[in-house]
């Protein structure tokens, strides 16, 4: 039996969606506000989803209390209250936009969880803006 399991978490962090080989008014016209000079920030929703065959000694795809100290501590703790571009060494080169977040956020929890189990993330950026990522 193949069953989904998910947790949710929160994290607020700021970021400036612009390329620095363009010219600013090139970032203003692609990003609008999003490319202010000075960050903005949003308050994430994450839910994490892992599906796979559920063990038939425990009853688990995973043990939600394992899952929930992977995101805390290699995601709300990378993330939360921190300046994206400046303060998270996987957006030095990488514009922050949604896509991209829920991408690092999957590989950064791709190598900790087991390969049988497949992985989502979907991160919503405001409550009608949102990704997600499986790992195609």
């Amino acid at each position: 039996m193949r069953v989904t399991v998910s947790r949710k978490a929160h994290f607020n962090a700021a970021h400036r969606l612009y390329r620095k080989d363009w010219s600013m008014e090139k970032n203003q016209a692609i990003f609008g506000k999003c490319n202010n000079p000075n960050f903005h920030g949003h308050n994430y929703d994450l839910t994490v989803s892992v599906t796979g065959e559920v063990d038939k000694e425990t009853g688990y795809v995973m043990d939600t209390k394992v899952l929930s100290d992977l995101i805390k501590e290699h995601i709300e703790e990378a993330f939360d209250h921190k300046n994206l571009n400046e303060d998270v060494p996987e957006f030095k080169d990488l514009n922050p936009t949604a896509e991209h977040i829920a991408y690092i956020i999957w590989h950064k929890l791709r190598v900790l969880i087991d390969v049988t189990i497949d992985l989502e993330v979907t991160l919503y950026e405001t409550p009608r803006n949102f990704v997600t990522y499986k790992g195609e």
